[in-house]
């Protein structure tokens, strides 16, 4: 039980994939407050919990609502006296594509995934900075990270949950935080129409629970993107290629577009360390070609 000791919040848990990151971290020892829209539902997999010998709690709140997360999060904290993991995995979909899409819906999208999270991850991080320990996963997705039609509202808000993750790892470095994000793909509701049964059987979400582990015990990694589904794991990244200088001047766009091939040439690239390595290698770029050295 690698996770015995450890207690967990795991947001929109009471069905679907977030009832399954539930059972799977309290299978493996953590203490867990199940977190649902509706009590009911949260309490039947908090029940779930118990009835295996489990400990677990039941609390109906939106992600939205600050004031119901910070009443959630004092709650486990009270009853644990600590919070060692967030599974921000509460979501919505409103699909249609962008020619089509109320802007209402494009912001209660963006609502209930990036700020949910937000107001989450806020709720815990000075609890988790206090007890120098803490792990956020935050469910992103691939139709974030590669686009998918019809889902502007959602990709747009599931690749800003990789930023918030990206900075979240490095100030939380110090105090023993680590942030990874989950890219699942998982039959549940959500998914119902947008594949084939054949290949919605195979998506058990139960099979990307499992991705979880690593990212959560004591010696994970920290600003990983995992993905899973069908019992398939894989690493995605964000990366940035050597590029070439080419100065400025009125032709640089040309003579840009003359140079896409290099430019875009992934031999050579790197996963920066933090955001401002791409100024830094611009600007030593251009200190060499001043200095007459080849860029």
């Amino acid at each position: 039980m690698p996770l015995k000791g450890r207690t967990a919040i795991v947001t929109g848990a009471g069905g679907g994939l977030g009832r399954q990151h539930a059972l799977y971290l309290a299978r493996k020892g953590a203490k867990v407050l199940v977190n649902d829209l509706g009590l009911e539902a949260a309490e039947a997999v908090a029940a779930e919990i118990r009835a295996a010998g489990g400990e677990a709690m039941a609390v109906a709140a939106s992600v939205t609502d600050e004031a119901a997360v910070a009443a959630m999060v004092q709650r486990a904290h009270d009853a644990w006296g600590r919070i060692d993991i967030l599974i921000s995995n509460a979501g919505i979909l409103r699909d249609k594509s962008f020619a089509k899409m109320d802007l209402d819906d494009f912001r209660l999208v963006v609502d209930v995934h990036l700020m949910g999270a937000a107001i989450c991850c806020k709720a815990v991080w000075e609890v988790m900075r206090g007890q120098k320990f803490g792990r956020i996963v935050l469910t992103t997705s691939s139709s974030g990270l590669y686009g998918n039609f019809g889902q502007a509202n959602y990709g747009a808000a599931k690749m800003a949950l990789v930023g918030l993750m990206q900075t979240l790892a490095i100030e939380g470095a110090k105090y023993g935080i680590k942030a990874n994000c989950l890219a699942p793909t998982a039959y549940t509701r959500m998914m119902e129409g947008i594949l084939p049964q054949e290949q919605l059987d195979v998506l058990d979400p139960a099979l990307v629970s499992p991705a979880l582990l690593p990212l959560v015990v004591d010696d994970a990694p920290t600003r990983a993107i995992v993905c899973a589904g069908a019992g398939h794991f894989a690493r995605a990244y964000v990366t940035l290629t050597e590029g070439r200088h080419l100065g400025g001047g009125d032709d640089a766009g040309e003579r840009l577009m003359a140079s896409w091939d290099a430019v875009s040439d992934p031999g050579g690239q790197v996963v920066p360390d933090y955001g401002f390595t791409q100024a830094e290698r611009e600007v030593a770029s251009a200190l060499r070609a001043r200095s007459g050295v080849p860029a």
